[in-house]
């Protein structure tokens, strides 16, 4: 895996160039509901939203923001994590895992956590296995609208 590249996206544009990859992820929402959400999550919530480029072409994509808890301290929070279908386990994945790491490290972040879904078996092998992260919780979720 040579010619690789990660680069934060910050203009609309450049977040737009994500969305077909972050759509295999993310596939409730349009291409506008996206880079609404981005855009809206840079602005008031420390989103950041970076891309692994191989050669011309994204192959994977993270979207992270930092984060202040009690129970962590400072960290990053990893909200997506997603390489193209096209491109998995060839090493993309835990590239981009290993820059939110450095990227965290170099940030004074302790930690960096994340959610799987629970019927992402694939997912999980991948954290606990390939990149040695600990299941260390559950999440819950209450939906407070219809839809």
């Amino acid at each position: 895996m040579t010619g690789s590249e990660v680069i934060e996206l910050k203009t609309t544009e450049e977040i737009k160039s994500a969305y077909p990859v972050m759509k295999e992820l993310r596939s409730h929402l349009s291409e506008e509901q996206y880079v609404e959400l981005v855009e809206e999550a840079m602005d008031v919530d420390r989103y950041h939203l970076f891309a692994l480029y191989a050669g011309e072409e994204v192959v994977a994509v993270t979207g992270f923001k930092e984060m202040t808890t009690l129970y962590y301290g400072r960290f990053v929070w990893v909200c997506d994590l997603v390489t193209s279908s096209e491109h998995r386990s060839q090493g993309y994945g835990e590239e981009l895992l290993t820059f939110v790491e450095e990227w965290a490290q170099e940030h004074g972040m302790g930690s960096v956590a994340l959610s799987s879904g629970i019927s992402r078996l694939m997912a999980h092998r991948f954290y606990e296995g390939k990149v040695d992260y600990d299941r260390v919780s559950y999440v819950y979720k209450k939906s407070l609208t219809e839809g």
